[in-house]
């Protein structure tokens, strides 16, 4: 339950990245104790550069940021850094603190309990599945026992199971809570108030009520402002028009003729600029490649874990040109390093056909190189000689444009990199698309046109995803239950 102490405020906060990249301007709000806050905004506007802030990790160019007195701050972050990635479970929950902690192990045990994960502690990070390092990034944020918890896409990964559990959980938390994510029904199950980051004004617009509410109040408010200026204008017309037939005419018709182009002028200043909704990628196709026939992609076999257990099991997987097959199974079963063996060839039980083209989506972005440009990764995935005119439009649906264009990888959100993915398997044109969890970190607004993309393409596609309403709008032909 909110209370009317205010545990973090921020005071006409202004950030950059390199003097060249504006993020944030004269930005101020603040947050109750024991309030559930959700914080929105398009892909690359900064809302992972406001967890920064409030942790320390980054420091204002100007304005000033408030803690409440004694109030610690912990962030689950989005992805475990791959430098992390082969420290085991233990040492991993000893990075959490700045000092030893001594018997450390039953706090772990207590803490991954809480977020329904169960892994040894002495297993590396690396053999774990994506949605059990999502649950492990919570239980690293909830050991700290904080006051204020940030959490930044923590649905990412996990199944519908460790889904519903994070509801729960959050729905019981009683300390301050400020969440980034793109699931709008997770969202609204809990949340009491909605911080807007708007990517053109790069200021925050404070709201009060659920998730869902606050997305209709947005839309009525754009709306009522159109609807306004719509009127404005109108009149603005219509009196244009009659200073002009007055102006020709002599005297007191010129005086009305003056007066009127002075209501004009303050009809003008009264129209209000429309809030501007973020941006959606234009629809796209990725195409398949061409002269293929017969079986694409045939699975004979593949390993799984059962019981932190591997398992070989045998399946009759055949795969034509057009077919949909979906994976599922639950978290930690091996669906992604499943699509990864099966992509790179060293599946044993896997076989592609001679020549085919393999795209490949994977979750963590591991196939962009962090130090290439955006228009490098593009280039390096076109068929034949780069067309710089086509590349630049494909980048351009996907909102990749400008300045990014010239932007190291390394540098973009992880929505970001997301597109840039996407990109890439347009100007690829792969016989076999595999793709795993293309959901995690995207906005809302673009997964119906990603579902739509995937549903129409005509080679052989395998696709996880957790994501029930996403998954729904796409054309599967079979689904295979790795658990059964």
């Amino acid at each position: 339950m909110a209370t009317n102490e205010v545990v973090l405020r921020f005071d006409e906060v202004n950030f950059e990245y390199a003097h060249n990249k504006p993020i944030l301007s004269e930005v101020s709000f603040s947050v109750r104790k024991g309030s559930k806050i959700t914080l929105m905004g398009q892909n690359g506007g900064g809302k992972s550069t406001i967890f920064g802030l409030i942790t320390g990790r980054l420091k204002p160019e100007d304005g000033d940021i408030h803690i409440g007195r004694g109030m610690s701050v912990a962030i689950a972050r989005q992805v475990i850094p791959r430098d992390e990635l082969e420290l085991t479970v233990r040492e991993f929950f000893e990075r959490c603190f700045a000092q030893k902690v001594y018997a450390i192990d039953p706090k772990i045990d207590a803490v991954l309990e809480v977020v329904n994960l169960h892994a040894p502690l002495d297993r590396k990070i690396s053999a774990l599945s994506g949605g059990q390092q999502a649950r492990l990034l919570l239980a690293s944020a909830l050991i700290q026992d904080p006051d204020i918890l940030l959490l930044d896409e923590p649905t990412n990964n996990l199944d519908h199971a460790g889904i519903e559990h994070l509801t729960q959980f959050l729905k019981d938390f009683k300390k301050t809570l400020i969440v980034i994510s793109h699931d709008a029904d997770f969202l609204n199950a809990f949340s009491d108030g909605v911080l807007y980051l708007d990517i053109y004004t790069r200021k925050i617009e404070q709201y009060v009520g659920n998730y869902h509410n606050v997305v209709r109040d947005i839309a009525a408010r754009v709306e009522k402002e159109n609807m306004a200026n719509a009127r404005l204008a109108k009149k603005i017309s219509e009196n244009k028009e009659k200073v002009n037939f007055f102006a020709q005419k002599g005297g007191n018709m010129r005086k009305l003729a003056a007066r009127m182009r002075e209501d004009i002028e303050e009809m003008e200043d009264e129209k209000v600029e429309v809030r501007k909704e973020d941006r959606t990628i234009r629809k796209f196709v990725i195409p398949a490649q061409e002269d293929l026939s017969g079986p694409l992609l045939t699975i004979s076999s593949f390993t799984m874990m059962k019981h932190h257990k591997v398992v070989q099991r045998t399946a009759n997987i055949i795969l034509k040109k057009g077919q949909h097959l979906q994976l599922v199974g639950p978290n930690g079963i091996g669906k992604t390093t499943l699509l990864e063996t099966i992509a790179s060839g060293r599946s044993e039980g896997a076989r592609f056909a001679d020549g085919v083209r393999i795209g490949y989506y994977r979750q963590d972005f591991s196939t962009l190189s962090p130090d290439e440009t955006v228009y490098k990764a593009l280039e390096r995935a076109f068929v034949g000689r780069p067309i710089d005119e086509e590349l630049r439009r494909v980048a351009g649906g996907l909102l990749l444009s400008g300045a990014i264009m010239e932007t190291k990888i390394r540098s973009l959100s992880e929505g970001q990199k997301a597109l840039v993915c996407f990109a890439q398997l347009i100007l690829q044109k792969p016989g076999v698309l595999i793709v795993d969890e293309p959901t995690n970190h995207v906005n809302f607004r673009h997964i119906p046109v990603i579902a739509a993309a995937l549903s129409e393409y005509k080679g052989a596609l395998v696709l996880v995803s957790h994501v029930r309403s996403f998954v729904e709008q796409i054309r599967i032909d079979e689904v295979f239950d790795l658990d059964k």
